[in-house]
């Protein structure tokens, strides 16, 4: 009775202190990692394109953000398949990731029925 009555309130506690350990990594999904490679806008947001040593990144970002509404991005490394985020947001779709050491990579993005594309990029 004793170890429950002190260990539960201090265990509550921590996990108030400490947080949700998924909400952090809900948080650094929403952007990718590495350096900004490729930008390409369009009418209705931006395809940006990410890249470090052995990986690349693509997200589609709405110029306004707001009511839901279909987005997508693809991502494909050259000899590989194309890796996509599709559904209806307010701001972003992705990020979407590939292995591309060593690999030319291509990325396209839609949203709202616009859309933009880059060809096969860092070769």
């Amino acid at each position: 009775m004793l170890v429950c009555s002190i260990v539960l309130p201090l265990v509550a506690a921590l996990g108030l202190v400490l947080g949700d350990p998924a909400a952090g990594r809900a948080d650094a999904a929403t952007v990718c990692a590495g350096r900004p490679a490729k930008t390409v806008p369009f009418k209705t947001g931006e395809l940006r394109v990410y890249k470090n040593r052995s990986y690349a990144c693509a997200t589609a970002v709405a110029k306004k953000p707001g009511p839901r509404r279909t987005m997508s991005v693809t991502i494909q490394a050259r000899g590989g398949s194309p890796v996509v985020d599709e559904g209806k947001y307010t701001k972003q779709a992705g990020p979407v990731t590939v292995h591309a050491l060593n690999r030319c990579v291509r990325a396209s993005a839609k949203i709202s029925g616009k859309s933009g594309s880059t060809g096969w990029i860092l070769c």
